[in-house]
C-alpha cells in the first residue's frame, strides 16, 4: 500500500510539473507515515514541505495541487490538506478490502518482507555463565533475542542464533571449588567452604548427583584433580540444564560457542584465535606496549580510554577474548552482528564497537542492552522463591506462569525500560491479561469457523486451517464490508507489514505485542457489532467469514513472531 501511495503522489507531482502548475527540476521520493491520530486519516505525507523551497511556492499551495490530483483514485476515499501543508489520506473501502485477500493468499507469509535480501545476520543472546541457574533477566533476553531472530527472518534476513558459553576463567574455578566443597561435606568430611564460593542449593544438588554417580572415590583425590573433574562434570550438567530450560520456552540455538576454543592453538599447531586477532590489530597499528602490558588504542575509535589486552604477567583480559570472538563472527561471513547484553555491560559497548571498527567492520555491530526484570505478585515485590527460599530463577517463573505468558510479558516493554512482571496477572484468565486477551481472540475466531462449518465444537481433532479453506469462497463479496467496525478491522490488518518492518529495523519486538493487542481489540469490537454467521444473509456471511479468517492468519502470524502459541480453543 505504501508503494502504491508513493507512486500516486510522485505521479501527481510529475503531472503538476508537466502542466506547469509546479516548477521542479527533480521529483523527490515522497515520505509517507501513519498519523498518530486515526482521525487524520490512514496515511500522511509532507511531500509539499519537501518540495516547496525548490518550487518557490508555499507548502500549502503545493499540497493543494497534489491533493487535487490524487483525490479521484479508487483506492482513496478522501484527501485533505492540514496545517502548513501536510496531506492526509484516507483509504477507500475498496483498498482496505484487498488486504483480506492478501492475508488469505499469503498465509503465514503475510507481512513477509525482503529488507534483509538474504544477507546473513547473527543474533547472540542470553550467554549466561554455565555456573548456575538463569535469573529472570536471562529469560527476558532469551525472549527478546529469539523474537528478534524471528522478526528478522520474516523481514528477509538469513538468521543464526548463537549462545556464547563463558566456560573459562575465574568463575569456572570458583564453581569447581564450590561443588568440591559440598561433595566433601556430603562425604562427611570437615571442609571450609570457599569464601567467594557459590552458595545456592543447586551446588549441593550437583554435588549430590556426582556422589550418587561416582561414590566417594574423589574424597581422597588430589584437590586439583578433584576440582578439574568436578569442573567438567558440573559444567556439563549446568549447560544441559540451561539448554533444557531454554528449549522449554521455545528458544533453541544454532550454535553454542565455547569461550575456551578461543584460547586453544589451531589444529596445525598455529596461534590461537586470541593470538590471531591481536596479531591483526597489531599489524594494523592499533596496539602498543606500555609498562609491560599490551594495549589497544581504542580512543582512536571513540572510546574514552585505551584498553589492556594482555597483562604484564602474560595473561589475556576478557576483552581480548571478546575481540577474538567477534573477529571469528565476521570471519564466518556475517554481514551484521547483534549482541544482547545485560544492563551491567552498558559501559562495555563503546570498547567493543571500537574493536569491531579496528577489525574493519565498522557499523556492522549492534549492541542491545536488556534492562532487568522486577517481579511482583498482586502488587507485592517478589524476590525469593517459595520453594527454595532463594532468588526466583527463570525456571521457577516458567514453571509458574508457563512459556507463553513469560515470553509475551517479557516482550511488552522496550528493551531500554526495566520491566515490572506481575506474576498474578500473567496467570489470570481474563481480558486484563494481555496474552490471554490476544490468544482468546484467535480461539474465538476458530470457534466461529467451526460453528460455520457445522463441526462438533467438542471435537479437538478439527483442523482449523482445512475448515477455513473449505468455508472460503474465492468470489466472496468483500465489497459488502463497509461498516465502521469492518473498516476498522481491515485498517488494522493493513498495518501489519509496516509493524513488521519497524520491529525489524528498530529491533523492537514490543511493537508486535502492541499490534497484537490492538488487532485483538479491533476484532472483539467487530465481533460484538457484526453478526458473522447469518443464515438469512449468505453473501454477507461469506464476506465476514473471509475477514474473520484473514484476522486469524494475522493473529497467528504475529503471535508466532513473538514465539507464543495461537490456541484453537481456550
Amino acid at each position: 500500500m505504501i508503494d502504491l501511495l508513493q507512486g500516486l503522489v510522485k505521479e501527481a507531482l510529475a503531472g503538476a510539473v508537466k502542466a506547469g502548475e509546479v516548477v521542479l527540476a527533480e521529483i523527490p521520493e515522497p515520505r509517507l507515515e501513519r498519523p498518530r491520530d486515526p482521525a487524520h486519516g490512514d496515511w500522511a505525507t509532507n511531500v509539499a514541505m519537501q518540495t516547496a523551497k525548490a518550487a518557490r511556492m508555499a507548502p500549502r499551495a503545493v499540497a493543494e495541487i497534489v491533493a487535487r490530483r490524487i483525490a479521484g483514485h479508487p483506492d482513496i476515499a478522501s484527501v485533505e490538506v492540514a496545517g502548513a501543508g501536510f496531506i492526509n489520506i484516507r483509504l477507500s473501502a475498496h483498498a482496505l478490502q484487498r488486504v483480506l485477500r492478501e492475508a488469505r493468499e499469503r498465509g503465514t507469509d503475510f507481512g513477509r518482507l525482503d529488507i534483509g535480501a538474504g544477507r546473513r545476520i547473527q543474533v547472540e543472546f542470553v550467554s549466561a555463565n554455565p555456573v548456575g541457574p538463569m535469573h529472570v533477566g536471562h529469560g527476558r533476553w532469551a525472549a527478546l533475542g529469539d523474537s528478534m531472530a524471528r522478526v528478522l527472518a520474516h523481514a528477509g534476513w538469513s538468521v543464526q542464533r548463537e549462545f556464547y558459553v563463558n566456560d573459562r576463567g575465574v568463575q569456572m574455578d570458583v564453581f569447581a571449588k564450590s561443588v568440591a566443597a559440598r561433595y566433601l561435606e556430603l562425604c562427611g568430611r570437615d571442609v571450609e567452604f570457599p569464601e567467594e564460593g557459590y552458595r545456592g542449593a543447586y551446588i549441593t544438588e550437583i554435588a549430590r548427583e556426582i556422589l550418587a554417580d561416582e561414590g566417594e572415590e574423589w574424597a581422597d583425590a588430589e584437590p586439583s584433580a578433584r576440582e578439574e573433574h568436578f569442573r567438567e562434570k558440573a559444567y556439563a550438567q549446568v549447560l544441559a540444564h540451561l539448554q533444557h530450560v531454554l528449549h522449554g520456552m521455545g528458544v533453541d540455538f544454532d550454535i553454542w560457542f565455547s569461550e575456551r576454543t578461543l584460547h586453544i592453538p589451531a589444529e596445525d599447531g598455529g596461534p590461537s584465535a586470541v593470538e590471531r586477532a591481536l596479531a591483526r590489530l597489531k599489524d594494523a597499528g592499533h596496539l602498543y606496549e606500555h609498562e609491560g602490558a599490551l594495549w589497544f588504542r581504542s580512543t582512536a575509535f571513540g572510546d574514552d580510554k585505551d584498553r589492556v589486552l594482555k597483562k604484564a604477567d602474560g595473561s589475556y583480559t576478557y576483552f581480548a577474548a571478546d575481540i577474538a570472538y567477534h573477529a571469528d563472527k565476521y570471519d564466518r561471513g556475517f554481514d551484521r552482528v547483534i549482541d544482547i547484553w545485560g544492563a551491567d555491560h552498558h559501559g562495555y559497548v563503546k570498547r567493543m564497537e571500537a574493536a569491531v571498527a579496528a577489525l574493519g567492520h565498522e557499523g556492522k555491530l549492534t549492541v542491545v542492552i536488556g534492562q532487568l526484570v522486577n517481579l511482583f505478585r498482586g502488587g507485592e515485590v517478589v524476590r525469593m522463591s517459595k520453594r527454595t527460599g532463594e532468588m526466583v530463577t527463570f525456571e521457577d517463573l516458567l514453571d509458574e506462569v508457563g512459556p507463553d505468558a513469560a515470553r509475551y510479558f517479557f516482550l511488552r516493554r522496550s528493551t531500554d525500560q526495566a520491566l515490572d512482571f506481575d506474576i498474578a496477572l500473567a496467570k489470570e484468565q481474563s481480558s486484563d491479561n494481555p496474552v490471554y486477551y490476544v490468544q482468546y481472540a484467535h480461539a474465538r475466531i476458530c470457534a466461529i469457523l467451526r460453528k460455520a462449518a457445522g463441526a462438533d465444537t467438542a471435537d479437538t481433532s478439527v483442523d482449523i486451517a482445512a475448515t477455513a479453506a473449505a468455508l472460503m469462497r474465492d468470489d466472496a463479496p468483500l465489497h459488502l464490508l463497509d461498516s465502521e467496525p469492518e473498516l476498522a478491522l481491515m485498517r488494522k490488518l493493513t498495518e501489519f507489514p509496516d509493524v513488521v518492518e519497524v520491529a525489524a529495523r528498530q529491533l523492537a519486538p514490543n511493537k508486535l505485542t502492541r499490534y497484537a493487542e490492538d488487532l485483538a481489540a479491533s476484532f472483539h469490537q467487530f465481533y460484538t457489532q457484526c453478526r458473522v454467521v447469518d443464515p438469512d444473509d449468505i453473501e454477507l456471511t461469506a464476506a465476514r467469514l473471509y475477514a474473520v479468517d484473514a484476522t486469524r492468519i494475522a493473529l497467528a502470524t504475529v503471535l508466532g513472531l513473538v514465539g507464543v502459541s495461537a490456541p484453537d480453543r481456550m
